[in-house]
This record gives C-alpha cells, structure tokens and sequence, in this order.
C-alpha cells in the first residue's frame, strides 16, 4: 500500500516561506501541514542558499536549490511514513495521516501479551 494516497501531488500541498536575506544568503522553508486526528501539526524542511549559489547555473541556482530542496524533503517524508507506518490520505485541503493498513488499528487496540519470564542468572561467563 502506497504512503501517500492524495488527489494531488505531495508538493501540491507544500507552503513555501523565507527569512529576510543577509550577506551570508538567503534562508527558506517548506512546510507540509497535516491533520493527526483531530489536531494541525506540520512538517517542515529548511535550506540555505548562498549569494554564490544563487548566481551558479546561468543565474538559475534559486530555482535549482528550491527543486533539489523539494525532493530532498519529499524523500525525507516518505521514510518518515514508512518508519511509523503511516501514510497521507484525504481530499480535504490538508492531508490527513492515518495508519498505513486499516488492520493496524485493530492490532494496537489489543491487549499486549506478557513477556517470556527466564529464570535469574546465578554466574557470569566472564567472571
């Protein structure tokens, strides 16, 4: 079952944002906000483009960094999914998360087994 199950794409749903400029470059963000049952939480990727860089390929580095930012993020969020077993789903403006398998609401609502008892240890191996 795919992570992300959405009628757009995932950049689709992403908010770009960025600092005031100082010498040193400029500093952006990208923010995917998301509904966890009932409560807004977001998720967010943060990157730096120096004067230099933003010169760099014909004077396209901004767009450039912004694309490699992009992906580099979108990258991040589906190991995040895939870690905690979740996924993005919904047709709503926000992307919902959810448990990747609808089975796995019934699994964590069951009662934990007790775990296997060994009897104590009276030496070591090393001493």
């Amino acid at each position: 079952m795919p992570h992300i199950e959405l009628p757009r794409a995932l950049e689709d749903y992403f908010a770009f944002a960025e600092t005031e400029p100082t010498r040193n470059g400029r500093r952006f963000s990208i923010t995917l906000p998301y509904m966890d049952g009932d409560r807004l939480d977001r998720l967010q990727w943060w990157y730096h483009v120096t004067p230099a860089q933003e010169q760099m390929y014909e004077g396209t580095g901004l767009a450039f960094h912004r694309s490699r930012a992009i992906e580099r993020f979108r990258r991040h969020i589906e190991r995040w999914l895939d870690i905690t077993s979740r996924r993005f789903h919904g047709d709503e403006p926000i992307p919902r998360l959810g448990p990747r398998h609808p089975a796995a609401i019934a699994c964590s609502t069951a009662p934990l087994q007790e775990p296997a008892r060994f009897p104590p240890v009276e030496k070591v191996a090393n001493g």
